[in-house]
């Protein structure tokens, strides 16, 4: 989960005009590290961070207690702990953590996307929302477009169909390079039966990057409803030459088209 850092200056606080006049605090994870004990503490979570997206959970719990004894009030520190205590299946331990984090930078919208999905991938729907809403609206936000797609997966998580399709739009519509958002914003729309917009998003999708079984099968589902039967033999000669081990092509060949 690799951050894009900017530059920004700051003026002895860490604020930013907005478009309203106000002002808005600029995100922990765009911050420069100040202090012999942050600088020591950044260090220690960014490397635990690395260490989590290898799956060295151990080493990366260290890391992060190690970052969070150099400067507890570390925000960032308290969110890898909780990260790392979400995917070892702690859930309280990680709720626990990430409540710290967001004491510590309220509306940091790294920490709330992140506290976001471990509430809705815990079964507590209404709260993760709220706050990945919160996080996809920051004005600063780099990358609004993960915390609206991880609306859309918490909304079908409870069969929000309507809210799902809306969020997945919203991702794409922030940044139209969103592959998994395109795939999963084109079958929102298949199953609404918008036949030809899908058919369109599935078109962007495979623009962006090369098909894949899942894609491949969508497009072979929309063509038959659309009847473009030339369409729809193209979709499936691509799935058989590719990925013919695959339970999409499988479930062709049995006939399953939807």
């Amino acid at each position: 989960m690799k951050r894009v850092l900017f530059v920004v200056l700051l003026s002895g606080c860490a604020a930013a005009p907005s478009d309203r006049g106000g002002s808005v605090e600029v995100p922990v994870s765009q911050q420069s590290a100040v202090g012999a004990a942050r600088v020591r503490s950044t260090a220690h979570t960014e490397l635990g961070t690395l260490y989590l997206q290898n799956g060295q959970f151990n080493i990366a719990l260290d890391e992060a207690n190690t970052a969070i004894a150099a400067d507890p009030g570390y925000a960032l520190a308290h969110k890898l702990h909780a990260m790392v205590l979400m995917f070892l299946r702690d859930d309280a331990g990680a709720r626990a953590s990430f409540e710290k984090a967001s004491s510590l930078a309220r509306d940091d919208p790294e920490i709330n996307n992140d506290y976001g999905w471990f509430l809705c991938s815990t079964g507590h729907e209404a709260e993760g929302l709220a706050r990945l809403k919160r996080a996809a609206l920051h004005p600063l936000f780099r990358t609004p477009t993960r915390a609206w797609f991880n609306a859309g997966l918490c909304a079908q998580r409870v069969k929000d169909d309507a809210g799902a399709e809306e969020y997945f739009r919203r991702a794409v519509a922030a940044d139209a390079t969103n592959a998994p958002a395109l795939l999963r914003y084109a079958e929102a729309l298949y199953r609404r039966g918008a036949y030809a917009q899908a058919r369109g998003v599935v078109s962007d999708r495979h623009a962006v990057r090369e098909p894949d079984a899942e894609s491949l099968w969508l497009a072979v589902r929309v063509e038959r409803k659309l009847g473009d039967r030339n369409a729809e033999a193209t979709a499936v000669s691509r799935l058989r030459r590719k990925f013919s081990d695959s339970p999409q092509y499988r479930d062709y060949l049995q006939g399953k088209v939807e």
